[in-house]
């Protein structure tokens, strides 16, 4: 039972113990708290959705989670849940579909081609026409999540999505200012291996009347090689997250950090 009396933290934590458990294996107290931030920003327009990997429970799950937030009053109802191929987000319809408008309209997005047989990545001079088709069709879902109202159930992406490649359509959702790219009816391998990444991040601090909690709202990498090239498309997302950081007072002390790794084998 949720008392009234608990502190705005504590509703989160309560919310994603009940709901969110993988077997008999509840979220612990710190991974909560890093959730409900991400859920807040999502809900204040900072980032246009979250991939939940929290740990294996499903949409159904998360959406009970959903729910119980916003019948609390803790978030709007205009968040809905997704699930993409087994995949579950936390979407906000309208921020997210602005995005994906304005990214490709103004050529805010850099696309880096990774396909296994490049001898290193590149950025993709241009957009193939399964890709476009592959933004039209999401910019036609997020169009009609919006006029979801208040929905009880994760929406789940039909066949077509079978097609898209989630590793682009993962970049767009969330909101990164690169995204990877690799022809997938060739194959799922990419040519990153032992190729030096710049891996940004952004953070901020939730802070309340009974406690601060720090987590990471941003994580994406790049080919460091591609630093010059992928430059203004860093600094524009930079410039509006702080602007959007700006226009609303429950995360504080917005940071910015970028560190270079170098991995024998990287997952997409």
């Amino acid at each position: 039972m949720i008392s009234p009396a608990m502190s705005t933290q504590e509703l989160f934590v309560a919310a994603a113990r009940k709901c969110l458990s993988a077997g008999r294996k509840s979220l612990s107290v710190p991974q909560s708290l890093d959730l409900a931030v991400q859920v807040l920003a999502v809900d204040l327009g900072l980032k246009p959705a979250l991939l939940y990997d929290s740990n294996s429970a499903g949409a159904d799950q998360v959406q009970q989670y959903l729910s119980s937030l916003q019948s609390s009053q803790l978030v709007s109802k205009s968040l809905v849940t997704l699930d993409l191929n087994g995949n579950t987000l936390i979407v906000n319809t309208l921020t997210a579909r602005s995005n994906v408008e304005q990214l490709f309209h103004d050529n805010n997005v850099a696309v880096i081609d990774v396909c296994h047989k490049l001898e290193k990545p590149c950025i993709a001079d241009s957009l193939g026409g399964e890709t476009k088709s592959m933004i039209q069709d999401l910019l036609l879902l997020l169009r009609g999540l919006e006029q979801l109202k208040e929905a009880e159930k994760p929406h789940y992406v039909g066949e077509k999505s079978d097609e898209w490649n989630l590793c682009t359509v993962f970049g767009l959702l969330l909101g990164f200012p690169v995204t990877y790219w690799f022809n997938q009816t060739k194959s799922f391998e990419n040519c990153l291996s032992m190729t030096p990444l710049t891996v940004t991040t952004a953070s901020a601090t939730w802070q309340t009347d009974s406690a601060a909690h720090r987590c990471c709202l941003y994580s994406f990498s790049f080919p460091a090689d591609l630093l010059k090239t992928v430059q203004s498309n860093l600094e524009h997302w930079r410039l509006r997250l702080q602007e959007r950081f700006k226009q609303q007072n429950v995360l504080k002390d917005l940071t910015f950090g970028q560190s270079t790794v170098t991995l024998p084998s990287v997952c997409l």
